[in-house]
């Protein structure tokens, strides 16, 4: 693991001065050579090449370290590599001065938002499932970021759709047994466990994962309907077991209710039959229509 080694650089107005400095001093000096020329011709003489020689050599010079100048806005860095070797990381924004001979790549070290494809892969169980999340992260050590790995973006994204396949492979779409977590029913859960196990995939790469939610958890197509049709039968299957709970709770509140206070007293013949009757007017989706018997039960 390569270690981040933050340094700071000479200011770059202060530079900037110098630099303009060299530069009129070249030009001063081929002025000087100009003039020197001049008066050579009238004299016969020889021209003052030391002029010339210096000026050039200012001009070039200049030149040189102008190319040293470099920026850096707020949440960036400056990686300075020499010949090969890693000198350093800038972080303080400003306007900034390195010997020229430096390669200076720049990170951004803002946070970024990378939404992945929709993947196609099976849940623990097996059932084909269309996936896809949201992963919010930045660099953290910039060291690593270029050095122990290629292309360090490529990585993270790599590793991220791996993460996001293996997570789904780990956990049943829904309806898992008690207490077990599930990718449809445990959203915050999910999330706190696929952050932890991208954290852990991209740490090499000097990444910190910020956040990591699922975007996208549905059926694959070609199931789609059948599993639907199941969700439906299951939704029926809880809504009528809630509604004969509550039958059965009213009926056994009435049957207290009559024998309490004595309104009338019911055989165990009656009580079937009213039983019978409070469950169907209960249950039923449709109104029921009340029928008056005249007679008795017997009759």
């Amino acid at each position: 693991m390569t270690v981040e080694k933050t340094i700071r650089v000479p200011n770059g107005w202060l530079m900037l001065a110098v630099n303009i400095a060299v530069l009129f001093a070249g030009v001063g000096l081929i002025v000087g050579f100009i003039f020197s020329a001049i008066d050579a011709e009238k004299t016969h003489s020889l021209p003052n090449f030391y002029y010339l020689a210096c000026g050039i050599f200012a001009l070039v010079l200049a030149v040189f370290l102008f190319n040293g100048h470099f920026t850096l806005q707020p949440n960036e860095a400056r990686v300075l590599i020499l010949f090969g070797a890693y000198r350093g990381t800038v972080r303080e924004s400003g306007f900034h001065w390195t010997n020229p001979l430096n390669t200076k790549r720049r990170i951004s070290l803002r946070a970024r938002n990378l939404t992945g494809d929709k993947l196609k892969v099976n849940d623990k169980r097996g059932n084909p499932i269309e996936i896809a999340a949201v992963v919010v992260w930045n660099v953290h050590n910039t060291a690593q970021a270029c050095f122990d790995v290629e292309k360090f973006e490529d990585y993270v994204r790599v590793q991220c759709e791996s993460g996001v396949r293996h997570l789904a492979n780990s956990f049943a779409y829904d309806h898992g047994e008690e207490h077990e977590l599930t990718l449809r029913g445990n959203v915050a859960e999910i999330g706190d466990a696929l952050q932890k196990e991208l954290q852990e995939r991209t740490d090499k790469a000097g990444v910190v994962i910020e956040e990591a939610r699922l975007a996208h958890l549905a059926y694959a197509p070609e199931i789609a309907g059948v599993m639907l049709r199941r969700q439906q039968a299951e939704a029926i299957i809880d809504a009528r077991q809630k509604i004969v709970h509550g039958a059965v709770s009213m009926v056994q509140m009435a049957l207290k209710d009559l024998a309490e206070k004595e309104v009338i007293q019911l055989d165990e013949e009656r009580k079937a039959t009213m039983v019978s009757n409070l469950l169907v007017v209960l249950c039923g989706e449709k109104e029921t229509q009340p029928i008056i018997n005249a007679g008795t039960l017997y009759q």
